[in-house]
């Protein structure tokens, strides 16, 4: 007797990946089923990189399945794919770009750029092509963050278009290649807001799954460009759990909730320093902070970072933690960030498709 249909996707909807939230059969993962007496064959993709959770999601699908077999083979196929997703429908895509996530806070010393830089070298850790774009033109900082050294310029192509540096990796674009360390950039809003502008129009980058966008502080003059003039997929906002750092944050997640860019989680630094002689935890700027926001907001806490020496040690040396110590707990902490990240915006892509697959079914059509 053939195994029901339904109770394989029964089974299926019991898998519940941390990165999306809810079940493989919700998250539309099931690309195809087929039974027949002497095996179920399956296969499964991901909308998120995950290379190295793959073995885990085998052995928990496998798990869940065995019950349901009925003495039959199973073949299982598990891959994964990023897809395009765009907040501003109305914008054309960038080229060779397939999500653009904008990385912001609402003030200045949370670590935003610590947690931009992490986050993107973890979703390259998974197998994702990725790329950075530093829109802080006042404190450019990710030439320093990522080891690139001092005089590093990108190439050029065309005599209009710029080919971005390689660092661990990942490609970027900052406005900290084009102008002397040492020099400040005294611009008023608008020429900044044209620098950033140009540096996204003419960058040439290498088909990217994600372009992580690390926004100086605030709500000003770069962001509102950023919002009107990119098509970004979405936004995490980094904070401590200080109170008026959640303050701040609370703005910035407005801000882009009224330019209509969704927010995919929350980032809490600073969450806890354990001591490094006796191992005394404390919580130096608050407690919870970080999760009440994100359940105000209703989106996720992607992640509690610890108040640690070392991620800041890290980034200084242009070593970031994620690449100098993979092992570490800090490490993983981004790495499950990056992978909760990915998933969300995984769960919009296939929503919208979805959707689009409803209305053309039920759309008349015209003859």
């Amino acid at each position: 007797m053939v195994a029901p249909d339904h109770a394989i996707r029964q089974a299926l909807a019991t898998v519940v990946p941390d990165a999306l939230g809810c079940d493989l059969i919700s998250a539309h993962v099931l690309q195809s089923l087929t039974i027949d007496d002497d095996a179920v064959s399956l296969a499964l993709r991901f909308g998120y990189p995950c290379d190295t959770r793959l073995p885990l999601y085998r052995r928990q699908v496998e798990q869940a399945l065995a019950p349901v077999l009925g003495g039959r083979a199973l073949h299982l196929t598990l891959d994964w794919q990023v897809q395009h997703h765009r907040a501003q429908q109305q914008m054309a895509a960038l080229p060779n770009v397939r999500n653009v996530i904008a990385v912001a806070s609402g003030k200045g010393g949370v670590g935003k750029s610590t947690t931009a830089v992490n986050l993107a070298l973890a979703l390259a850790a998974e197998g994702a092509r990725v790329g950075m774009l530093d829109a802080d033109i006042f404190g450019p900082s990710l030439p320093l963050m990522l080891g690139l050294p001092e005089g590093t310029r990108p190439g050029v192509q065309e005599q209009k278009y710029f080919l971005a540096p390689q660092a661990h990796g990942i490609e970027v674009m900052s406005i900290g290649f084009l102008v002397d360390a040492t020099t400040p950039v005294v611009w008023r809003g608008p020429k900044a807001s044209g620098a950033l502008q140009q540096l996204v129009t003419q960058t040439l980058w290498r088909d990217l799954d994600y372009l992580i966008v690390d926004l100086p502080p605030g709500t000003g003059d770069i962001q509102l460009t950023l919002a009107q003039r990119v098509p970004v997929s979405g936004s995490v906002v980094v904070t401590t759990p200080q109170d008026v750092a959640l303050l701040d944050a609370r703005k910035g997640i407005e801000m882009f909730r009224k330019v209509g860019i969704s927010v995919l989680g929350v980032v809490e630094n600073m969450a806890v320093h354990v001591c490094s002689q006796c191992g005394h935890a404390e919580h130096v700027f608050g407690e919870g902070g970080g999760a009440a926001l994100a359940e105000q907001y209703q989106t996720t806490l992607l992640g509690s970072l610890p108040l640690a020496t070392r991620i800041r040690a890290q980034a200084d040396q242009g070593t970031p933690l994620v690449v100098a110590q993979p092992d570490s707990a800090e490490a993983a902490l981004y790495m499950a960030a990056a992978r909760r990240l990915a998933g969300r915006l995984s769960l919009q892509a296939r929503g919208q498709q979805a959707f689009a697959r409803m209305v053309m079914t039920h759309t008349p059509q015209t003859h």
